[in-house]
């Protein structure tokens, strides 16, 4: 991991640095990885590891362990997007994009970030459902902003080929414009935001459910699931006979709408929910895998950060410290993800905390 962060620019004073900033990140992504969550918590286990980093990791720590107030000083410092392009270069180095990944792009608000003078940080982040990795992420400070990260953190990735998922906020003209134009499809949720569009659609798609003899060029894909006293019903639809659409113009590639049903039975009590989408696909099942599979996001990604990393709980948000310890939180997370061993990421955690052997596979599982 060394050679992707070594150029990271140190704004701190030549003349005060005690401590090699290379060290500071190499040590602090460790201390994460092992379930570290607080500055006292990654001093601590630094000091622990002192030996291990040395004979292992060949770190140097020439001024010995820097203190709790360094580290957040440091990592307050620390320009959160040169952060970040490391960290996707990182990743494009050891992440093998094939064609057809569906990589999904969703934001999340960071609720601990908050403080007095300031508003909640909203990062957005894509995240490949097959290789189960986050493959970059773009800060911003308002949740209404998602609207213009996402064309630049698309930007700044390389997802030619790729099928991209995007929930409702991301159903804009220039966002598919900005997909089509990285040589890659989308799947987009359609609601009210596009009221026009979204009407048309579900008009269609009633008149489709009450007589569907009448439109032949409607095609179907459906999965079913059971188990844990659960069955989901899922009926993907999907038409590219889009010549009765009135509110099409300014879409690129706009090429299919499409509606899935989901029918949830738990016990005696059954849900029915429909959701709309725009999609340059024309064939139902990889829009109904694109469909389906923009959930990830929410599940491997989101909810892991919150449970197994405790995010929302963090209040790590001196200066820039909020936005890039949620960079090292992403980093754990894809270095966790890409160990082979069948067990729960929060045992993987355990485990790294305590054997450095496992720790050791951890980071080289998420080597090029």
């Amino acid at each position: 991991m060394f050679e992707y962060f070594e150029n990271l620019t140190d704004m701190r004073q030549a003349g005060k640095v005690k401590h090699n900033l290379l060290e500071i990140v190499v040590m602090t992504i460790c201390a994460v990885i092992a379930g570290c969550e607080a500055w006292e918590d990654i001093a601590d286990y630094c000091r622990v590891k002192k030996n291990w980093f040395k004979e292992s990791l060949h770190i140097k720590l020439e001024n010995g362990i820097p203190s709790h107030d360094t580290l957040q000083r440091v990592w307050g410092m620390l320009e959160p997007k040169e952060f970040e392009s490391c960290f996707r270069s990182w990743v494009a180095s050891v992440c093998s994009i094939e064609d057809s990944e569906i990589i999904s792009i969703d934001g999340k608000t960071l609720c601990g970030s908050r403080d007095a003078n300031k508003s909640p940080l909203h990062l957005v982040s894509a995240w490949a459902n097959q290789n189960q990795l986050v493959l970059g992420q773009l800060c911003t400070d308002e949740k209404s902003n998602e609207i213009t990260a996402v064309p630049q953190l698309l930007d700044a990735l390389d997802v030619k080929g790729c099928i991209i998922t995007a929930d409702a906020m991301s159903c804009q003209k220039a966002i598919t414009a900005k997909i089509v134009e990285k040589d890659a499809d989308y799947v987009i949720g359609l609601k009210d935001n596009q009221p026009n569009l979204k009407r048309e659609c579900a008009e269609f798609f009633d008149d489709f459910l009450t007589a569907p003899e009448n439109f032949p060029e409607v095609t179907h894909f459906h999965t079913a699931d059971k188990g844990h006293g659960r069955s989901e019903i899922r009926d993907y639809y999907l038409t590219t006979n889009l010549g009765w659409v009135q509110y099409a113009d300014g879409w690129t590639s706009l090429n299919s709408l499409g509606m899935a049903v989901s029918k949830i039975t738990t016990g005696e009590k059954t849900s029915v929910e429909r959701r709309y989408y725009i999609s340059s696909l024309t064939d139902v099942k990889q829009f109904a895998q694109a469909a389906r599979a923009h959930w990830g996001i929410e599940n491997s990604l989101h909810w892991c950060l919150d449970v197994t990393f405790h995010e929302d709980y963090s209040r790590m948000r001196k200066d820039h410290s909020a936005e890039n310890m949620a960079v090292v939180r992403r980093i754990a997370l894809d270095a966790l993800k890409q160990h082979p061993a069948k067990i729960s990421l929060a045992r993987k955690k355990r485990r790294c905390s305590y054997d450095d052997v496992f720790l050791a596979e951890v980071l080289l599982s998420f080597h090029a």
